[in-house]
């Protein structure tokens, strides 16, 4: 059995880097809580990147793809057209759901934990308003769609926040070390992996449901529902397996909100990690966004190839996975993201030349995938464990534990960052999206160059010596 807070008792171990410091002699947590911690990070992460592959497919979509435009592609203010308008929808609320949803999680006293209730409250809204998205009231391109999109994603994106940041925490809660941290950081990236598998079932079930007799636009909602319903049971899963109370380092915080805040914003560490972490979900989600075009357009292979190729992603990373692990456990997680970066730019300008190249086409798009499984196993792990070690280090520092703030601080930014993501591809389709009149979509290549070359010159600021210094210092 797993010893409680009471029972920890103190012992002398040897660091990776030579140090004696002082430890907490811990039994490893139960499996059933980190597979149940994972199994909710899956069922968020199929949300999250089901709205990344799908919305801007299905509003508006390719001529060649025979779903009818649910949305305007007028533009305004000459570039901004109606979808790059929706996708920044609901993150004006995010400014200020996000912030409270972390105070009154790290203030919590509820008899379930700090994290699990907000999760247990918010996951069936979550499902249920992703599905919402893509069921329009009207079947034409007009206002009401728009109105509809805006409004439903204000309510989506508070119940996505009520769920991730206090999943997030827990990450930092529940890991007492920094090897249990990356540990737990692993597994849930192991799941919002399967997580973006599962989310890319929509692409390729459409196709099924037709067969039986069913319109084009209701295949699609048909396999979003399904979808959504796995995530929903998925993100349940945590209030049955977690005992947090027991389990967690539960202490509510004491600061006033502008001080949690103060704390928070004026972190040296955290300023350049937000800085390079935008960046990086940016890139992620133009990719994400642009993979159906990419395959479809540029390409010109079946849009269902999709599924298998972010499979194929998947499986690839969750080979690395290990390897990422103890690589971390011995080497800077710093020169490991930085070189995450710089792949990640290398692959997305061979974007731009999709289709071009004196190989087969199906060829150039498994190129494509498995070169982006290096950067996606080391980014979808390091930072998460990196970011729990400066809220532990934020904690040794002002004797208060504010998790839940420094991750809805990089909830906040993903989700700014995955807006302007799909603003960014959205705002380039204008420049072209059909086969043969294409230059928007390679574009986006470009701007996927830009974006993680910016995160990789930001994030060599970061002082990672100076915190394992620091936490070296503290546990000793």
């Amino acid at each position: 059995m797993v010893s409680t807070r009471a029972d920890e008792r103190a012992a002398v171990t040897q660091t990776e880097h030579g140090q004696a410091e002082q430890v907490e002699e811990l039994e490893p947590l139960p499996k059933k809580l980190v597979l149940g911690l994972a199994i909710g990070h899956g069922g968020m992460s199929i949300l999250i990147n089901l709205l990344g592959i799908l919305l801007v497919f299905f509003y508006l979509p390719p001529d060649s793809e025979g779903l009818p435009q649910l949305v305007t592609d007028r533009t305004f203010l000459l570039v901004l057209n109606a979808v790059v308008l929706i996708a920044a929808a609901g993150r004006l609320t995010d400014a200020i759901t996000d912030p409270l949803i972390a105070i009154f999680s790290d203030k919590s006293k509820h008899r379930l934990g700090r994290r699990i209730p907000f999760m247990t409250y918010a996951a069936v809204p979550a499902a249920l308003l992703t599905l919402l998205m893509f069921v329009p009231p009207s079947s034409d391109a007009g206002t009401t769609n728009i109105l509809w999109l805006l409004g439903i994603q204000v309510l989506l994106y508070f119940f996505l926040t009520a769920y991730v940041t206090p999943a997030f925490s827990l990450v930092a809660d529940l890991g007492r070390t920094p090897a249990e941290r990356l540990d737990l950081a692993t597994w849930t990236s192991v799941a919002w992996a399967i997580g973006i598998v599962i989310a890319a079932m929509v692409t390729f079930l459409p196709s099924l449901f037709q067969g039986s007799g069913m319109s084009i636009v209701n295949s699609y909602q048909t396999s979003v529902a399904l979808v959504c319903a796995v995530a929903a049971i998925a993100m349940l899963v945590p209030r049955f397996t977690i005992d947090e109370p027991r389990y967690a380092r539960s202490e509510p915080s004491t600061l006033s909100p502008r001080e949690t805040m103060n704390v928070v914003l004026s972190n040296q560490f955290f300023r350049y990690y937000l800085a390079a972490d935008f960046a990086y979900f940016c890139g992620l989600m133009i990719i994400q966004t642009g993979l159906l075009y990419y395959v479809s357009v540029l390409l010109e292979l079946e849009e269902a190839l999709s599924a298998a190729l972010l499979l194929l992603m998947v499986v690839v990373s969750m080979v690395l996975y290990p390897i990422v692990n103890a690589q971390a456990k011995k080497r800077s997680g710093k020169q490991l993201v930085i070189f995450a970066f710089v792949i990640s730019a290398i692959d997305f300008f061979g974007v731009v030349f999709l289709g071009k190249y004196p190989i087969p086409n199906i060829v150039e798009a498994i190129l494509l995938i498995s070169l982006f499984a290096v950067p996606f196993a080391i980014l979808s792990v390091l930072p998460g464990w990196i970011l729990t070690d400066i809220a532990e280090h934020s904690a040794n520092e002002t004797g208060t534990a504010t998790a839940g703030m420094f991750f809805a601080a990089r909830t906040f930014m993903q989700k700014i960052s995955q807006t302007v993501g799909v603003m960014l591809f959205a705002l380039l389709t204008s420049f072209g999206r059909d086969i043969g009149d294409d230059l928007g979509i390679r574009l986006s290549g470009l701007a996927g160059v830009a974006l993680y070359g910016l995160a990789a010159f930001l994030f060599r600021n970061y002082d990672e010596d100076k915190l394992r210094s620091d936490l070296a210092a503290a546990r000793a």
